[in-house]
């Protein structure tokens, strides 16, 4: 499984050829040989679609995918599914005032219809004095990101790499998912912008336990050679297997070792008030105020950097707009955050987008980082930064987060599915899930360590149209990880 391609990528003025156009409109979406779902024309949807707007100014965005998942629980599979959909949304602009509609409907029905309801939500809204009109065209870079062995994958292979994960994991029960997809963005618009991305990615979660252990591994890659699952179920089930009679731990201020799935959870979290341009605006942010102090280790560099074929690269966002390589913190020191077309607006002093507008489903947040890319150290292993901690928790993953004081970077969950003591810089005994409380500002401001090597952790809930986005990230030491109450053992 070493095929490699790269995005199938197109751009340049919008087509108009008339043929091409009722090909489209008068057929359902394109499907592979075998009746699987072709999501490579999404350009050519989107075209058609933004002819049914006629005159109007107007922008076309395609959400499509073919995705499956194979669900397994008490190392059985037992839920394979298999999503086939494209989602056309149409944004009107009449007179300063902006409408949009969606389908899922793509023949000329549908896009007369989107269109019309478009249309009517642009008559009936007020006007948006934040709109600087669509994107204009622009140039995109061919990064990768698609794989066609991925991209072939079905319910069948799904459920057999599942299989492998159950295997791999012992008699210890095994829970959790392997899903792969390929999915397509197309953009097009009145201003003559017309973009396409087709990317792919597979992803392997695994949760091994009992009544009295629990342990938790997963990968993620855009292709599915690179997600061997039975990796994860083996982490899974050696980390379980040293949960077991968990012991408790006073409340205080710990030094920790947070694995990348922990450190991944918690920067995401912190990211959605303050490294995107509409916390930022509403003042909401930790960066408000603080651009070009350094709150944090001077060893803490995140960027967001969807064009790192290392990550699950993307060329453009949902507005069409070229991604850009993003610093939020560069050597401890706070630089910036991420910006859309309409937050860039909104600033009103010449900000530009970076690339960063979101998907339907996340408008409500505003732009946020998508692809995270935190700088590793010079640490060869997590045993190595137990040896820096000396004293401490060992962290393997986070649960159950939510932001306490956005403003002020506070952040509180729980650990779970493998907690330890560090004693003499050694991972020693197993502790009971912990409550923590932190606030970002201590736990990145005293890092004396990172590992070298990075671990790309998946960040899609799988929830709303497929978007996969992940998070590159190394293990961490920190000297404060505040620990305010004990929960649950190990364990379902």
């Amino acid at each position: 499984m070493d095929a490699l391609r790269a995005h199938e990528l197109r751009q340049g003025p919008t087509g108009t050829g008339g043929a091409r156009l009722a090909r489209c409109c008068t057929r359902a979406i394109p499907r592979r040989r075998g009746g699987r779902l072709r999501v490579s024309r999404g350009l050519d949807l989107a075209e058609a679609a933004l002819r049914a707007s006629g005159g109007d100014d107007a922008e076309v965005v395609v959400h499509a995918e073919r995705s499956g998942v194979a669900r397994f629980a008490a190392s059985i599979v037992h839920q394979p599914t298999l999503i086939e959909n494209a989602v056309v949304r149409v944004r009107v602009a009449r007179d300063g005032k902006i409408g949009w509609a969606a389908t899922n409907r793509v023949d000329s029905g549908g896009f007369a219809e989107v269109a019309r309801r478009a249309r009517e939500a642009a008559d009936s809204a007020r006007p948006d004095p934040n709109f600087l009109g669509f994107a204009p065209p622009a140039h995109y870079s061919d990064l990768g990101g698609y794989d066609e062995e991925t991209a072939e994958l079905g319910a069948a292979d799904q459920a057999r790499l599942a299989a492998a994960a159950i295997e791999a994991a012992g008699g210890i029960g095994l829970y959790g998912i392997y899903t792969s997809g390929v999915t397509e963005i197309a953009v097009a618009s009145s201003t003559g912008l017309a973009a396409e991305q087709e990317t792919t990615d597979a992803v392997c979660l695994c949760l091994a336990a009992d009544t009295e252990a629990s342990g938790w591994s997963e990968r993620t890659g855009w292709r599915a050679a690179d997600v061997d699952p039975a990796e994860p179920a083996r982490e899974a089930a050696e980390t379980a297997a040293r949960t077991r009679g968990g012991g408790e731990l006073e409340p205080g201020t710990y030094r920790a070792v947070l694995e990348p799935v922990a450190v991944a959870d918690l920067v995401r979290w912190f990211s959605y008030d303050s490294m995107g341009a509409q916390g930022f605006l509403e003042e909401r942010s930790y960066f408000c105020g603080r651009i070009g102090e350094q709150p944090f280790d001077s060893k803490v560099s995140i960027a967001d950097d969807a064009l790192d074929p290392a990550n699950l690269p993307k060329p453009f966002d949902f507005e069409g707009t070229p991604k850009q390589r993003v610093p939020m913190i560069e050597d401890g020191v706070i630089k910036g955050v991420v910006w859309d077309r309409i937050t860039a607006a909104r600033a009103k002093n010449g900000q530009v987008s970076t690339g960063h507008a979101p998907p339907d489903a996340w408008r409500f947040f505003g732009p946020v980082p998508t692809a995270f890319d935190m700088a590793g150290g010079e640490a060869s292993s997590s045993e190595e930064l137990a040896e820096i901690v000396g004293d401490g928790i060992y962290v393997t993953r986070l649960h159950y987060l939510s932001v306490v004081d956005p403003r002020g970077g506070v952040l509180t969950g729980m650990t779970r599915d493998g907690t330890f003591r560090i004693r003499d810089g050694r991972i020693a005994e197993p502790l009971v899930n912990l409550r923590f409380t932190v606030a970002i500002s201590d736990v990145l401001g005293d890092v004396p360590g990172l590992s070298r090597d990075r671990r790309l952790v998946n960040l899609n809930d799988l929830y709303d149209e497929r978007f996969a986005h992940a998070a590159l990230v190394p293990a961490i030491a920190t000297g404060h990880f505040h620990i305010s109450g004990t929960g649950s053992g190990p364990g379902l």
